[in-house]
């Protein structure tokens, strides 16, 4: 490969892509919010997502009381909460999905705070329109795990550098690997101030950043931006 994903990471670092952005990207890391984000933000963009979220925050369906979230969702009727998610599209089909996963996490860990701590992949990947994507999203962003989610962007950015890892697995670990073997650098790159669960966070959002915004990172590895 011709380049490292720690010398990725350094390069996209280099840009301050997330200036802006919450501590781990994805807005509300390590809440319930985040389980609820990753169905919608399915085949849509985040702000269609957000929009959806706003409703059922204005609904109080989404509130700070986790486990009354959960209860309420479970409760709910499918058919009446898909005109609230609509931005999101698909709607029926998410709001089927909400329903039943939020059912399940109540069934098989009774709540929030141990579906956190206990929830592996396998769990998630047995759930109705739960992916690879999805389960590392909720794992990485709402469980605080050190998982690195991988998409279209991640991809597409390998592949502008001459890197073609169309398989999800493999491209995941090429970019968890390149960090993990280099540890004490990779944590180095934050002063320590981040867990490795963290820096694979920002690691995500950088890559989504850089390519929404176009840019090329090639100059930036090669040393000549």
């Amino acid at each position: 490969m011709p380049f490292s994903s720690l010398e990725i990471l350094m390069a996209l670092k280099r840009l301050d892509l997330l200036r802006d952005a919450p501590p781990l990207w994805w807005p509300g890391a390590g809440s319930f919010e985040v389980v609820i984000g990753a169905i919608l933000t399915q085949n849509t963009r985040f702000e269609r997502a957000k929009q959806s979220l706003e409703n059922l925050k204005a609904l109080g369906i989404l509130s700070p009381d986790t486990q009354a979230t959960l209860t309420c969702l479970a409760h709910s009727k499918p058919s009446d909460l898909a005109p609230h998610i609509a931005p999101s599209g698909f709607y029926n089909q998410k709001a089927h999905r909400l329903v039943l996963l939020s059912q399940n996490i109540l069934r098989d860990f009774g709540g929030f705070e141990s579906f956190k701590a206990q929830v592996d992949r396998a769990w998630l990947l047995e759930q109705r329109g739960i992916g690879k994507e999805s389960a590392d999203a909720i794992l990485n962003y709402a469980c605080l795990r050190p998982i690195l989610v991988v998409d279209k962007y991640t991809y597409q950015l390998l592949l502008s550098l001459g890197m073609d890892i169309p398989d999800y697995d493999d491209l995941q670990a090429f970019l968890m690997h390149g960090l993990q073997d280099r540890p004490e650098q990779t944590l180095e790159l934050y002063s320590h101030q981040l867990d490795l669960a963290s820096i694979y966070a920002r690691f995500h959002g950088k890559i989504v950043a850089c390519m929404c915004a176009k840019i090329n990172l090639k100059p930036y590895l090669e040393g000549k931006p």
